[in-house]
């Protein structure tokens, strides 16, 4: 299970800065994303991730038994503290491959926005290229496209504040993107800390279980 969120999260790593850089890969990541979002890709998605936002619900409360039941024995077992230390870690990937999926949602979701608002951009100024060309019939004619000129200036400087801010919104993912990557680093050697860490529970377990079979071997004798 560990191995395959930490398998789901370095995906879904790998696709977010791909949507977030401009290479060939970008392409790609868009064509991929589009396709997963027709027929019934939204419907397995959300039930992927209700099954995921389950299974987090769950190793939360599984911690808190455990912690409950520590209070009232004083303090945890060995097994307690690897079954909570686990469970935690679960919790996690799992929360860090929900936070991703909609990063990569929303990145998708204002690259094809911004793409739109270039291509309404280009259309506007091609409009208004022919207006200014147009400028020299009647006086009428000309009043009339002043307006028109008017106009569509004006929607062109609101779909640049558009453009701002979505650019400004994708800096925001692309610094959340980094945050996370950061965290998933710390989480892999959590990870390798809390296998060494097991191991050495094992061994006095081991070493446990010995010394008590050699004091019964004495005793017997």
């Amino acid at each position: 299970m560990i191995q395959l969120l930490f398998s789901l999260l370095a995906a879904e790593a790998a696709l977010a800065l791909s949507l977030l850089f401009r290479t060939p890969a970008r392409r790609l990541a868009l064509l991929a994303v589009d396709r997963a979002k027709r027929g019934r890709g939204p419907v397995m998605a959300k039930t992927v991730a209700g099954t995921m936002f389950i299974v987090l619900a769950s190793s939360g409360y599984s911690i808190g038994k455990i912690r409950s039941r520590s209070g009232e024995l004083a303090q945890l077992t060995p097994t307690d503290q690897v079954l909570a230390s686990r469970h935690l870690l679960e919790a996690s990937l799992m929360g860090y491959c929900l936070f991703l999926g909609l990063i990569i949602d929303r990145l998708h979701h204002y690259i094809r926005e911004i793409r739109t608002m270039k291509k309404n951009m280009e259309a506007i100024t091609k409009q208004s290229r022919t207006l200014e060309e147009a400028k020299h019939g009647g006086a009428e004619e000309l009043q009339g496209y002043q307006k028109e000129i008017a106009g569509l200036k004006e929607q062109v400087e609101v779909l640049k504040r558009q453009s701002q801010a979505k650019a400004e919104e994708l800096k925001t993912a692309e610094a959340n993107s980094v945050a996370l990557e950061k965290q998933s680093e710390g989480l892999l050697t959590e990870y390798d800390r809390l296998i060494t860490e097991n191991e050495e529970l094992r061994k006095q377990l081991q070493s446990m279980d010995r010394h008590t079979s050699h004091s019964d071997g004495k005793k017997n004798s």
